[in-house]
């Protein structure tokens, strides 16, 4: 699974997940978000059923099932809800609830669980008392993604949609597949309508999103590549001032994707690559697609056609067999990418998969080379951050005092400067706290 988020900790990236809230007045459900942002997506989907189904005051919890951390930190997310939710509903939905309905149907606190494919469709959320306390079906018989006409989210600056959800695939360590089910497209035609719609609304920025985003278009008429998917809505919404890709498989760049990545400068100068790690042997043995020297080559010739672009990755520490010699082949290729943003996964085995069967890594162990890999991930970023001070560029306002570069960098900003939420203003950038940018509207 690749989590899009680009930051160095895993740790921060549930911390801000936890917190994330659908905002809404206090009779409303509460939606909290763990995981990706195709989980962002659907929360605001689950939202509108709530809404129309009359849950006021329902707790949603939209889980994740990446690592056994991420399992754990959902059921500890449900405890809580309960207890300072006393007399709510709480409905436990998304991967972690997919692959393990039991699991959270035995927790006292969980009134109803819901799977993957049940949570988009409305009719799941009219409980009443002959509801079957559990619905979930099986998520491999999915074939066809509903569109949801999510128009922007709230007052946000940018608006994720879904274009793609599971995976074909089988990686060795990932359970996703199992709580998303077969790869299935969100036809062009249907995407570029959402699109404009969002735009209209003066939304700035659209993410696409998926599971396996470069897997867009194989299962659609003619198989259409990704490129097709991002040249249509970039041609159809020219008012759309940024156009940005969630998480890609490196090996799987298309020769369109890559034109409109050296050339439209609508298309956002990042990209999020699930790398997953630097040694060839590991790569082979989690059955990826890539070898080191794929991802070094990508990397670099997109350097070169667009020299401002920025990379994140997924990279796992402490893989099963993983040498010190094989893990340093993973801390020299954040050098040899030129990656900025790391997301860090110590090893984490999810029963059920085939490397929760190989010779493992002590825990300690990986758990060391999780923060010596963080380490070198903060200071890449410190790197990537330094290239920008001095420099005038173009901030999306996200929030009061925050907004980001188009290569996703954070900027500080001052809150008593009343900039639109939403809008695009020249930013000098005038230092970093090795974290964020700080900068000064000109």
């Amino acid at each position: 699974m690749r989590h899009p988020l680009a930051i160095t900790s895993s740790r921060r990236h549930f911390a801000r997940t936890m917190s994330t809230l659908a905002k809404s007045d206090a009779d409303e459900a509460k939606i909290i978000t763990l995981g990706c942002r195709l989980n962002t997506f659907e929360s605001e989907v689950m939202g509108r059923h709530a809404r129309d189904a009359g849950l006021e005051g329902a707790v949603i919890i939209n889980t994740c099932a990446v690592t056994g951390e991420a399992v754990r930190r959902a059921r500890q997310t449900i405890r809580r809800a309960r207890r300072e939710n006393p007399d709510a509903k709480v409905i436990v939905t998304g991967c972690a609830a997919q692959v393990d309905a039991d699991m959270f149907a035995a927790m006292d606190e969980v009134d109803h669980v819901l799977g993957n494919a049940e949570k988009m469709n409305g009719s799941h959320w009219n409980f009443t008392a002959d509801t079957p306390r559990v619905q979930v079906g099986d998520i491999q018989g999915e074939h066809k993604i509903h569109t949801h006409n999510i128009e922007r989210f709230g007052s946000r600056a940018r608006t994720y949609i879904e274009v793609q959800n599971g995976c074909d695939h089988r990686c060795t360590f990932c359970i996703i597949p199992f709580g998303r089910g077969p790869a299935r497209s969100v036809p062009a035609d249907e995407v570029v309508a959402q699109v404009q719609k969002i735009a209209a609304n003066g939304v700035a920025e659209v993410v696409l999103s998926g599971v396996d985003m470069t897997s867009w278009g194989k299962d659609l008429p003619g198989a259409p590549p990704l490129g097709a998917l991002v040249g249509a809505i970039l041609r159809g919404v020219p008012e759309l001032a940024r156009l940005r890709l969630s998480s890609i498989d490196a090996i799987m760049m298309d020769d369109e994707l890559f034109a409109l990545m050296q050339g439209e400068e609508r298309l956002t100068p990042y990209l999020h690559l699930s790398l997953q790690a630097g040694d060839n042997m590991i790569l082979k043995r989690m059955k990826r697609r890539h070898s080191r020297e794929d991802a070094i080559d990508l990397c670099a010739r997109l350097k070169a056609a667009r020299p401002e672009i920025a990379f994140g990755a997924d990279l796992i520490a402490g893989f099963p067999t993983e040498t010190e010699a094989m893990f340093e082949n993973t801390l020299k290729l954040v050098e040899e990418c030129d990656l900025s943003y790391l997301h860090v996964f110590p090893f984490s085995p999810r029963t059920g998969t085939p490397a929760a069967r190989m010779p493992a890594v002590p825990p300690a162990v990986a758990k060391d080379r999780a923060a010596r890999l963080r380490d070198v991930g903060a200071a890449a970023l410190v790197r990537h951050l330094d290239r920008h001070v001095g420099q005038c560029k173009d901030v999306l306002v996200e929030k009061p005092g925050f907004g980001r570069l188009a290569d996703f960098s954070q900027v500080s900003l001052d809150p008593n400067n009343p900039v639109r939420i939403g809008a695009i203003v020249p930013v000098r950038l005038l230092s970093h706290d090795g974290y964020k940018l700080n900068g000064q509207v000109e």
